[in-house]
C-alpha cells in the first residue's frame, strides 16, 4: 500500500470537533507534534471520509475507536451484530493508503484520559483513517503508537460511546 504524505501543513492551533450520535468531543489537535497524523486526520474530515461510520471497536477502560470505512453501509446494529467476528472485516478498512508512524518523533506522545491516536496493523507505517480514544491513561500505548490529539470537552461522551454509535461527522476549527 502507498505511503501518504498530506497536502495539508497543520498550524498546532487545529481542533477536531467529532460530532457523535451521543453528542459532540472537541480535540485539541497536535499540530506541531504530529504533522503527518493531523494533516491526514484533517484531509479526510474535509472530505467528509468519517461522516456516518461507526465505532466498530469498544474495550472497557482501555479504547473506543473508530475511522473503519467498512462501516459505512451497516446500520449500528449489524455493526453490533458483526463486532468481534473476525471474518466481518470491521477494523481493516481504511483510504487506501497509510501514513508514516510519529511516536518516535513527537515530543508529547502521551496517552492521557481522552488521547485521540491512530490504530494500526502490525507494521509501524499502516495507519490510515481508524482512530482511537483513550478511556483512561494508556502509557502502554506510547512507545507503538501516535497521539495526535487531547481532548478538552466532551470526555463524558466519550465514556458513554459504545460499539454501533455513529461518527455522524467530524468539522475542523482554526484550520488554514
Amino acid at each position: 500500500m502507498a505511503m501518504y504524505t498530506p497536502e495539508y501543513q497543520p498550524n498546532g492551533s487545529e481542533i477536531a470537533v467529532i460530532k457523535t450520535s451521543k453528542g459532540a468531543i472537541r480535540v485539541q489537535l497536535a499540530g506541531n507534534d504530529a504533522p503527518i497524523h493531523v494533516g491526514n486526520f484533517v484531509e479526510l474530515a474535509r472530505k467528509g471520509f468519517y461522516d456516518n461510520l461507526k465505532f466498530h471497536r469498544y474495550v472497557p477502560n482501555f479504547v473506543i475507536q473508530g475511522g473503519c470505512p467498512n462501516t459505512r453501509d451497516l446500520d449500528s446494529d449489524q455493526v453490533v451484530a458483526a463486532a468481534g467476528n473476525p471474518f466481518a472485516g470491521l477494523g481493516t478498512g481504511g483510504p487506501g493508503y497509510t501514513i508514516k508512524q510519529e511516536y518516535t518523533t513527537n515530543p508529547n506522545n502521551s496517552h492521557e484520559d481522552g488521547a485521540l491516536a491512530m490504530a494500526r496493523s502490525m507494521n509501524p507505517d499502516s495507519a490510515g483513517s481508524q482512530f482511537y480514544l483513550c478511556l483512561g491513561p494508556q502509557h502502554n500505548l506510547d512507545s507503538g503508537y501516535t497521539v495526535f490529539g487531547q481532548t478538552i470537552e466532551g470526555k463524558d461522551v466519550i465514556s458513554e460511546l459504545r460499539v454501533g454509535d455513529v461518527i455522524e461527522t467530524i468539522e475542523i476549527e482554526n484550520a488554514d
